[in-house]
């Protein structure tokens, strides 16, 4: 038998972490009704404007058939549009309507300010190793591929 426990393997720990944090900011934005994903989903269409669903799904680490019906969702209340890529009539694009930039400024706000709360308790030099370490856990997987 072995004598580690579930929180000996770092995994576990990211994976924990990654539920507290998630679970904590989806709370704050269910008050206007939206997701962390939607969330994440209006802060890369905010940024560039025309991503296909493939480019979507890798910024906003979903799968394609969860995002497909998340946007769907997103179409039905006006946040986003899906238009044809005016270069390739095979692909569909989507970009976000003014109410759903308006719904992003107003979240916006409670994801900084989780953000800065993890960073104040971390520290700066907390903050950037800690950011040091996950890209470097990132690029690990990246050259596995």
């Amino acid at each position: 038998m072995s004598e580690r426990s579930l929180s000996d393997y770092l995994a576990y720990l990211v994976a924990q972490t990654h539920r507290k944090l998630h679970g904590d900011l989806e709370r704050e934005l269910q008050a206007e009704g939206v997701s962390v994903e939607q969330w994440r989903m209006l802060e890369v269409l905010s940024e560039r404007r025309g991503l296909s669903m493939g480019e979507i799904a890798d910024l906003v680490l979903m799968n394609h058939p969860a995002l497909t019906k998340m946007t769907d969702r997103m179409v039905a209340r006006g946040l986003v549009h899906r238009l044809p890529d005016p270069h390739d009539q095979r692909r569909v694009l989507v970009t976000i309507t003014d109410l759903g930039f308006e719904l992003f400024e107003r979240v916006r706000g409670h994801v900084e300010e989780q953000n800065s709360a993890l960073e104040e308790h971390l520290g700066h030099k907390g903050s950037a190793a800690l950011r040091k370490l996950l890209g470097s856990v990132i690029d690990l997987g990246e050259a596995g591929r």
